[in-house]
């Protein structure tokens, strides 16, 4: 005779919690809450790109337009005719293309010079202990600390005591000394977290310090590499403070960058300036930084993967 005996524990009701789990409601709960700031940020992040692009897009079509369209039409319609007369007359009557390639000179030979000078202290730093160590150190980062602005006086005095005033040379010395303490201070951190086994290996098999350096701490420091030239390309290109102090002197008119050249654009011809060729101007600047970025953010996807497998 089989007797069925009947589970006298009473079921667990729809939407209780058991051991370990969190009750439904807090879960729709958390679920709501993360929703909300989602949506929050997602309007944030709308209302910061219409305040970026919206004046790129009104620079680049004003740059088609003639100066009673952009003064009497609607800042954001289409030109009457697309051509790119503005574009020449900037180029050549308001000499932007001497002043986009001294830039282009300048910025080169800057970055480069920031690069293997900033690559070099901050491995050095992260990697080789040493007296004074972290005093070296930190005065590289202390020139975070101070504005360009208050350095310009004693910076002219010293360039012009040097013989560098309104000189490539000079520029580009100003230029790398100005941007070293971030690069320092961003590869220094990046370099202190690549596998020490790595280089002991390298050590084994006899390599030299430099050829270490160079040819296995380098590849694999290629993601923060990449990031900080972006920095200081971007940085440098833009810099107006330090050419107007150290770019003067006869024929220097010549050497200026391009920031100094759009300035005296906008500013020596007065009520009768060619607005068009000045957004042509602004355009030329422009463009080429949104180029190198873009450029270079596929390069930042690409070298983090290379850099976790090397």
């Amino acid at each position: 005779m089989t007797t069925e005996i009947a589970s006298s524990a009473p079921a667990a009701p729809a939407g209780a919690a058991g051991p370990g789990r969190r009750p439904a409601s807090a879960a729709r709960r958390q679920r709501s809450e993360v929703g909300v700031l989602t949506t929050l940020g997602h309007l944030a992040l709308l209302v910061w790109a219409i305040l970026v692009i919206a004046p790129l897009l009104w620079t680049i079509l004003a740059s088609f337009k003639s100066n009673t369209e952009i003064f009497l039409g609607n800042p954001f319609a289409l030109p009457g005719t697309f051509n790119f007369d503005s574009y020449a007359r900037a180029w050549s009557e308001a000499n932007v293309g001497r002043y986009f390639l001294n830039s282009v000179f300048v910025v080169t030979l800057s970055t480069t010079g920031t690069m293997l000078l900033g690559a070099m202290a901050a491995y050095v730093l992260a990697r080789y202990p040493f007296p004074g160590n972290r005093v070296i150190y930190y005065l590289f980062v202390s020139g975070l600390a101070f504005p360009v602005f208050l350095a310009l006086v004693p910076l002219f005095l010293v360039v012009n005591n040097l013989g560098l005033l309104n000189t490539y040379t000079g520029l580009i010395l100003v230029y790398i000394a100005y941007s070293l303490p971030f690069t320092v201070f961003f590869l220094a951190a990046f370099f202190k977290t690549l596998p020490q086994s790595v280089a002991e290996a390298a050590m084994m098999d006899g390599a030299s310090h430099s050829r270490l350096f160079f040819q296995v701490m380098m590849p694999m420091a290629r993601p923060a590499l990449v990031s900080i030239a972006i920095f200081n390309i971007i940085g440098q290109w833009n810099q107006y403070l330090l050419p107007v102090a150290l770019m003067q002197g006869e024929g220097a008119d010549r050497k200026w960058v391009l920031t100094q050249g759009i300035a005296s654009i906008s500013t020596s011809a007065g009520y009768q300036a060619d607005w068009a060729a000045l957004f042509a101007a602004l355009t030329l600047s422009i463009l080429p930084m949104i180029l190198v970025y873009a450029l270079f953010q596929r390069q930042i996807q690409s070298g983090l993967t290379a850099g976790a497998v090397k």
